[in-house]
């Protein structure tokens, strides 16, 4: 059975993690992904000697080409691979590509039915546009610095890199509507997304704060709630790490209590409701954290899961790189990679019926099909091949 995206050719400019993960995704739903890099290969290759994991994580099931784009005869292969395509996935800098001559307007001409997908950090207008843009930044100018931290403490990132792949999967979302659209307009259409953009509704809690108490809740609520509006709502330290406890409704909350052997807190009016035991956070952190200190994480684990306690142990990175539920659901696959050799990269996270991942592969290396690629989309010999090569056009 064919996959859901069978047929569908991209040519993937993306780099970093923004543009190779949407790419990812595609390939994942079985489109032919051709990663076309610089004859130095993407920033992900020059990071580090040898390509870097995160590259190796991001780019599995893709062809890799490198072409010189910014030699005339590079751009040329790039317009006629253009005309074979149905997709471009690019993240650069605002104003790149139409400084190459390689805009969506430019390539609309040439391939009408051409969906060109594009991340930005601020998207393509506005205020912001003009300015440089990482994961950082966005995270700075979005409100999730603000959030993220301690009350004392000054304001500190999100540990991942949660603009970057936020913005490459709309950029998914947006590209996998368009082709919807294409089927009933026969039209290719530009689809833009921004980083920014993306971050402001997960601010819900921390903007439903603002406008609920009228800026009174802190910014930075630490692993509470950031409306400080449900307790228990945190992370309590363990005997061996920390296990964070959440109840939404009373029946947790009693469960919980009756996990504890607390049973008379049942009984007290400051701990009744929700609201009540969020008007008084601050001893409902207290009682729990003294249960939870003189316990190991795992046994705390064992006994909410027989409560039906909402509950996480806080996980380690070591601990999250060989987990078995990730496993089992194959969100972890090995692969082989011709010079890193068996290497763990993730399997995707959205999953059709009709479409199951079978294969990963992994990511190629700088340039592994050109050769592949050009022979087989522009029909060019090993004499053009060498003849490229030597003028720098292809690597």
């Amino acid at each position: 059975m064919d996959k859901a995206l069978e047929g569908i050719v991209v040519l993937d400019l993306g780099q970093i993690y923004n543009g190779p993960y949407c790419s990812l995704m595609l390939a994942y739903q079985g489109a032919k992904v051709i990663k076309v890099e610089s004859l130095e290969g993407e920033n992900l290759r020059v990071r580090r000697i040898g390509d870097c994991h995160e590259l190796l994580m991001l780019n599995s099931n893709k062809l890799g080409v490198s072409l010189n784009l910014k030699s005339e005869k590079g751009k040329s292969i790039f317009t006629d691979l253009v005309k074979k395509a149905d997709i471009i996935v690019e993240n650069f800098a605002l104003g790149t590509m139409e400084k190459l001559g390689l805009g969506y307007e430019e390539l609309k001409k040439i391939n009408p039915g051409l969906i060109y997908a594009t991340g930005k950090g601020y998207g393509l207008d506005g205020p912001y546009a003009e300015r440089p843009a990482m994961d950082l930044t966005i995270q700075a100018m979005g409100g999730v610095m603000a959030t993220t931290g301690f009350p004392d403490k000054p304001p500190v990132k999100a540990g991942p890199a949660i603009a970057d792949f936020l913005g490459g999967i709309h950029l998914f979302g947006g590209i996998t509507t368009a082709l919807y659209q294409r089927e009933k307009t026969g039209k290719g259409q530009l689809v833009e997304v921004s980083m920014h953009d993306t971050v402001y509704p997960i601010l819900a809690s921390a903007l439903g704060a603002f406008y609920n108490t009228n800026g009174k809740v802190p910014e930075r609520t630490g692993n509470q709630h950031s409306g400080m509006a449900t307790s228990p709502y945190n992370v309590y330290r363990t005997e061996d790490g920390y296990i964070a406890i959440i109840c939404v409704v009373n029946r947790q909350w009693e469960s919980l209590v009756k996990v504890m052997g607390r049973e008379e807190l049942l009984e007290d009016s400051r701990f009744k409701t929700n609201v009540d035991r969020s008007a008084h956070i601050e001893v409902v952190d207290e009682i729990i954290s003294s249960w939870t200190k003189g316990l190991k994480k795992l046994d705390i684990a064992e006994k909410l899961i027989k409560a039906n306690v909402p509950h996480a142990p806080v996980s380690s990175i070591p601990e999250v790189a060989d987990d078995p539920h990730l496993k089992y659901r194959q969100m972890i696959r090995e692969v082989e990679h011709p010079n890193a050799g068996k290497i763990r990269v993730p399997g995707s996270p959205i999953r059709l019926s009709d479409s199951p991942l079978d294969h990963v592969f992994a990511a190629p290396l700088l340039g592994q099909h050109t050769d592949q690629v050009l022979t087989e989309f522009l029909q060019m010999s090993k004499k053009d091949l060498t003849k490229l090569r030597e003028e720098n056009v292809i690597r």
